[in-house]
């Protein structure tokens, strides 16, 4: 390093140390110049320079700490301002519905998606003549011309192309000339966002860095590390909360809390979030180092990004209800993409365990490997676990050696796993029969007394019919029963035999279904190359015998790879389209070596697809749901990819991730809560004592929402109900009818089903119920939400009603009475259906920052104090009006008793908040329930 870079290096560390709290320094200055070549951005020289991220202190949440530095290897250019609907309109299509009628070509363009903001980078990209970032396979545009998802999304940091700026990225700029004075915050902003550079630029030609639209940034929202890293870029993936980075704050943000480390809004923003108030600027250049920061706090330089869509699934195989477990071969650990649930992601099972030879179970729920490999002569363990985020249930089978486990029912009916003692080179005779295939029987989690098959490591596979045996490293062996019907490959009259002219040979997998054929790879061995009918190099041929060994198929890896660690994949599904199951599994290998892919293998018609990237991605396991494991015939009759698929991934709603669990639960639930993230937040389920009680409380709500889960659902098929507890949140009445529901709904198919089925009311849930059961049991998102019944506990006790109040809405919206109207219609309704049923209806009013008392608002998302106040006389009155109605104002226009230690930010309780809210919803249920 040269000798100035390695001061500058010392005194930017030393600053940063010394100015942990109060950020005196937190960046290296940098040169800025006009980018001549991209109209609008500025060039930053940004390679050695430095930034800090993160904050310290009570005023940092959890996400924001510990401190990060980061260093810079590269340049990019940064838009000198948001982008405006002026240029918004320029490189997108009229028919982008949701910007159409806006007004105004300087003001900053919001109220859009991460995906809307991508989409425009790409079509900005291909207009300039420039390859795009971003790649998909498809884009789901909602009803209102948002883009509300996208498949097989992803982004490629190294191709220079318009994208959006990574939070170390804006964060450099940021600090270079921060000042709240000059931004269109809550305090000046007139809760309306401003024409961009018009409160100013700063001195170095950057405007609205701070305030006026909050800023999506291009990043996964990571967690810090206390250390310095390269080229950051944010979390690898989603993880499970699939939230996204904003920066800057915006015009409903209080000066005070405008700042550098905050990351993120009120709510956890997603990739399908849109406000009013956040939109987006540009940034330029390719960052050829890339570097991300799992959530343990690993640096990850590659991804493990899915290459293929939920739709190209079910086109493929027939069905979305499928899995693939791989090895990654830099972390050794087992990494596995449901496609019913996280199609966007791969998840990585951390453990400290040397996984090889993953075998997804028949019901798809587990997976067995062992800590040894193919062709290695070593010790080697079994074990078996959860096919699930942290791999729980985690048990060892109990001998000295077992390597490569294959899942295998019985003809009657039981499950066992069937293993080799040694999986070591099999050349020599004498070492091949001086091991052993066994099988043991595994139910409930715990593994059966092993019993010894036959003399010889067959760890390719043992035939349904129990007749074939087959296995290869090194040599293609073959264990065949007698020619006697009866006989089997655990007769002592089985012949042992070698096939493939005994050539080297490997990779062996027997079919799962009743064909009998083999897979394998070879070294381009001379039998090979006469089948084939032409020279190859070593694996570029997957080459398939027949029962008598005699080669039957090729096919041929695509150009620039070849194939490694290959497996039959299962699935009744894929017997649809031909009498055998016609898909393998495999790796595919550069020529340098590096397992880069995994893919599935079409015999039909020889074509290979991706499913995966990363760097060295092995042994791969590919599952599909076969019908006949389903124990309810009935079931069968039910659209698999819909019926009860309700959570789907990281940018589901939350109310899709409660509907299973309610599924689960409505038979013998007394209490069902409504409302928003308020209700959400602050209704402990498992603190009522009056009976059973569900959270169904979702993000966005109105009271149209509650009331189409009321109706359609709790009132429908809550046989013991006896409460509603509504949340009346009067502020977020102000929306256009339905439109929260078309967000709810969204495009999760479980719920369009549900209401082309009449919501079940004929048919009965039990069915759902089935399945809902099952979801529950593989997925630890579902159970965590199970444990606690619909509860989203946030414990953060740093927070509070904050005295600078956040407005997002003017409170002139009020002004229009239809908005209370239709509200209030909605809830009479409620009332009425429910009281049909002799359900009462508890109606809540949930606590905000007492501070709203200084404004005419009566809370965050607005309406006129004055309205609120006769609302509320509305709403005695309707106690009067039904017998079945109760009202609890825990509000009390601001006069509450819900202190600062309560709450998590302007309108919603923490966890304390929450238990204190909940014993008073409680007394009530009780003292109403007793009558």
């Amino acid at each position: 390093m040269k000798l100035w870079k390695l001061l500058l290096w010392c005194l930017v560390w030393m600053c940063a140390c010394t100015h942990s709290d109060d950020y005196a320094i937190r960046s290296t200055r940098v040169d800025l110049d006009e980018d001549s070549s991209h109209d609008g951005l500025i060039y930053v020289h940004a390679k050695d320079a430095y930034v800090t991220l993160g904050a310290k202190g009570a005023t940092a949440i959890f996400n924001e700490k510990p401190k990060m530095g980061v260093r810079f290897d590269y340049d990019f250019s940064l838009g000198k301002h948001e982008v405006t609907l002026g240029e918004f309109r320029k490189y997108t299509s009229e028919n982008w519905g949701f910007f159409a009628d806006a007004i105004g070509d300087s003001l900053p363009v919001t109220d859009l998606t991460y995906y809307d903001a991508i989409l425009y980078a790409n079509a900005r990209s291909k207009a300039e003549g420039y390859d795009t970032a971003y790649t998909y396979t498809s884009a789901q545009i909602n009803v209102d011309g948002r883009c509300s998802g996208m498949e097989a999304l992803v982004f490629s940091p190294e191709v220079d192309a318009y994208r959006l700026p990574t939070e170390a990225e804006w964060m450099l700029v940021a600090s270079q000339d921060w000042d709240v004075e000059k931004a269109w915050t809550m305090e000046n902003a007139m809760s309306r966002v401003h024409n961009v550079c018009s409160i100013g630029e700063n001195r170095d030609g950057f405007c609205d860095m701070a305030g006026n639209a909050m800023e999506w940034m291009n990043d996964w929202l990571g967690f810090y590390k206390d250390t310095v890293v390269f080229d950051y870029a944010g979390g690898p993936d989603g993880a499970l909360s699939g939230t996204r980075v904003v920066k800057g704050g915006g015009f409903t943000t209080p000066k005070e809390y405008t700042n550098f480390h905050s990351r993120g809004d009120t709510y956890d923003v997603v990739s399908n979030t849109h406000s009013v108030y956040v939109g987006f600027r540009l940034a330029f250049g390719r960052i050829p180092n890339a570097m991300w920061l799992s959530n343990d706090g690993v640096s990850v330089e590659d991804r493990l990004i899915p290459k293929i869509s939920v739709r190209a699934i079910r086109s493929l195989v027939g069905t979305i209800r499928s899995k693939l477990v791989f090895r990654n071969e830099l972390t050794r650990n087992l990494a596995f993409v449901d496609y019913s649930y996280a199609p966007q992601m791969a998840i990585e099972i951390k453990d400290t365990l040397n996984c090889f030879h993953p075998d997804i179970s028949p019901d798809g729920s587990l997976v067995a490997f062992s800590t040894g490999s193919e062709g290695i002569d070593g010790p080697s363990s079994v074990y078996v676990r959860q096919l699930a985020v942290n791999g729980d249930s985690l048990v060892k089978l109990d001998v000295k050696n077992a390597a490569i486990p294959r899942w295998r029912v019985t003809e009657d009916g039981d499950t066992v796993i069937v293993y080799v003692t040694n999986a070591g080179d099999n050349t020599s005779d004498g070492n091949f029969k001086s091991w052993s295939t066994w099988q043991v029987p595994f139910s409930n989690y715990h593994f059966g007394t092993p019993e010894k098959l036959f003399d010889g490591a067959y760890h390719g596979g043992i035939s349904y019919d129990n007749r074939l045996a087959v296995s290869g490293a090194r040599r293609l062996r073959a264990r065949i029963a007698d020619s006697d019907s009866s006989s089997t490959v655990m007769d002592g009259s089985a012949l042992d035999t070698i096939w493939y002219n005994e050539e080297q040979a490997c990779n062996a997998s027997l079919a799962k279904d009743s064909s009998k054929r083999t897979l394998f790879l070879d070294f381009a061995s001379k039998t090979g190359e006469e089948f084939v009918g032409q020279s190859y190099s070593r694996h570029e041929y997957i080459l398939i015998a027949d029962s008598t060994g005699k080669l039957i198929h090729s096919v041929a890896a695509p150009k620039g790879y070849t194939f490694d660690h290959t497996e039959w994949a299962l699935g009744g599904y894929m017997t649809v389209k031909s009498r055998y199951q016609p898909f393998i599994v495999t790796s595919l290998t550069t020529n340098n070596g590096a397992h880069e892919k995994i893919a599935l293998v079409n015999l039909l018609d020889s074509s290979v697809t991706d499913l995966i990237e990363g760097t060295e991605v092995w042994h791969p396991s590919f599952w599909v749901e076969k019908g006949s494991l389903i124990d309810d015939e009935r079931l069968n009759e039910l659209d698999r990819d819909s019926a009860a698929v309700y959570y789907e991934g990281v940018d589901s709603k939350l109310i899709a991730s409660k509907m299973n669990v309610f599924w689960n639960k409505c038979d013998y639930l007394k209490v069902v809560a409504l409302g928003s993230s308020r209700m959400s937040l602050g209704f402990i389920s498992n603190r009522i004592s009056y009976g059973a009680s569900f959270n169904m409380a979702t993000i966005p709500s109105d009271m149209d929402v509650s009331r189409y889960f009321a109706v359609n659902y709790a009132l429908n098929h809550c046989k013991k109900l006896k409460f509603l507890v509504v949340g009346i949140d009067m502020d977020l009445w102000g929306e256009v009818p339905g439109e929260n529901i078309s967000q709810n709904l969204g495009s999760v198919p479980g719920l369009f089903y549900d209401a082309h089925h009449n919501f079940w009311v004929e048919e009965g849930h039990e069915l759902l119920k089935k399945l809902s059961s099952r979801y529950i049991q593989e997925s630890s998102h579902l159970r965590f939400i199970s444990q606690k019944n619909g509860w989203m506990e946030y414990d953060d006790d740093t927070r509070s009603w904050r005295e600078g109040i956040a407005l997002v809405a003017d409170s002139t919206w009020s002004d229009n009475s239809n908005f209370i109207k239709n509200a209030i219609s909605q809830l009479t309704e409620i009332i009425e259906k429910a009281n049909e049923k002799g359900v009462s209806v508890l109606g809540v009013i949930f606590p905000q920052s007492p501070y709203y008392k200084k404004t005419g608002s009566f809370g965050r998302h607005g309406m006129r104090r004055s309205h609120a106040l006769k609302t509320i006389e509305m709403l005695r009155d309707m106690e009067k009006d039904y017998s079945n109605f109760y009202l609890l104002d825990e509000n009390l226009m601001g006069d509450h008793d819900y202190g600062d230690s309560l709450a998590y930010d302007y309108d919603h309780l923490n966890s304390k908040g929450a238990y204190q809210v909940t014993a008073r919803i409680d007394t009530v249920l009780n003292k109403i329930g007793g009558k």
